[in-house]
């Protein structure tokens, strides 16, 4: 997957996972933000010194290890089990989701189990397959984007529904749009509306609303077929909730900001911009210092792909630490980060770093 980070930034994906840890104490602990970076899953104490710990090693590391990459996503019911993009051995066998169980509470003492896998199909594409977002659904039915075609040819990322449960290597799903230029991170309300962030082509975020399927057959609502023979939604109500523009060109992650409004990151601007739930622009909570300009160094406050707010309104993201160099612009060797921003009476403060020297951190998400 590295390679498809060097030859195309826009397909690639960012997000941190906020975990309060343990049980029947979390207001007494601090979050765990995890992210996924080189293949890695880690997770950052979210106080000062901000320890870190590799909770999965990358395969090429360690042969009980897994390729992890993309949004990192909890079940709503507490368990600690998880969905992230997984594309170890990729082609043979297909790049998917895994389904992980996290044991531990605190950094330094994590694990985590692949207890299942969950493997579409994918569009016709120029590169291989890249799974990124998810999200669940109230009932625990679970949203996924893979990115399709990255820098250029016809949109063919994918929203995808699976059907519980997820602990096996065979999950039925329904695909709900093939059709998204550069897929990225998914964001559902609290009326089960899907927020799907579009980089390329159809640039901008889409929402989806229910009723969604609730099987893989015509009698759930899914009774047409791809062009790869995978059940296809019936109808799947879609729309521009926002268009790609100056603050947001290319929308890559969402996360609620616990206050009513929406962040959309943005990497090639290096910019994390603030809407209300009308689609209407709000502010920049994060973008580059004044008079910085994107060159072989990164901007100094990152460029922003994965996004996740902790329960005190705090910003984690993932810098991929996108640079201009003489093949192109890209992420530069060794220079994402890992960042937080906090809010002083509503404004927000400059980032304070928990990592650097990451290679390609792609994945966040949230859970209290």
């Amino acid at each position: 997957m590295q390679n498809h980070f060097q030859s195309s930034l826009v397909g690639i994906g960012v997000f941190a996972a906020i975990l309060a840890g343990g049980c029947g104490d979390s207001e007494k602990r601090q979050p765990i933000a995890f992210g996924a970076e080189g293949n890695r899953l880690l997770a950052y104490e979210t106080q000062e010194p901000w320890s870190v710990q590799t909770v999965i090693e990358r395969y090429a590391e360690d042969s009980a290890g897994w390729d992890i990459n993309g949004q990192i996503c909890f079940t709503p019911d507490g368990s600690g089990r998880f969905i992230a993009g997984e594309d170890t051995g990729q082609p043979t066998p297909p790049a998917g989701y895994g389904f992980f169980q996290l044991d531990g509470s605190r950094v330094g003492e994590l694990s985590a189990t692949r207890m299942g896998k969950l493997t579409p199909t994918y569009q016709e594409a120029r590169s291989q397959p890249e799974p990124y977002g998810c999200s669940f659904l109230e009932d625990g039915r679970l949203l996924t984007t893979d990115v399709g075609n990255q820098s250029s040819g016809a949109p063919t990322g994918q929203l995808i529904i699976w059907f519980p449960p997820f602990d096996r290597d065979s999950v039925t799903y329904c695909k709900l749009d093939v059709g998204i230029g550069t897929a990225g991170g998914i964001y559902v309300d609290d009326q089960d509306r899907a927020y799907v962030a579009s980089a390329r082509e159809t640039a901008g975020v889409f929402r989806f609303a229910p009723p969604y399927p609730t099987s893989n057959e015509s009698a759930g609502g899914c009774g047409r077929l791809d062009t790869t023979g995978a059940p296809l939604a019936d109808r799947v109500q879609r729309e521009a909730f926002i268009v790609a523009n100056a603050n947001s060109p290319t929308p890559n992650a969402v996360a609620p900001s616990g206050h009513d409004t929406l962040y959309v990151s943005s990497v090639f601007n290096g910019v994390i911009a603030e809407y209300d739930f009308s689609g209407e622009f709000l502010r920049r909570v994060l973008e580059p210092p004044a008079g910085e300009t994107l060159g072989p160094v990164p901007f100094t406050t990152g460029t922003p792909m994965g996004i996740a707010v902790d329960r005190s309104g705090r910003i984690f993201y993932a810098d991929l630490g996108i640079r201009v160099s003489e093949s192109g612009i890209g992420p530069g060797r060794l220079a994402g980060s890992y960042r937080v921003i906090e809010f002083i009476d509503g404004k927000p403060q400059a980032p304070k770093t928990l990592a650097s020297g990451l290679a390609f951190p792609d994945g966040a998400g949230v859970m209290e």
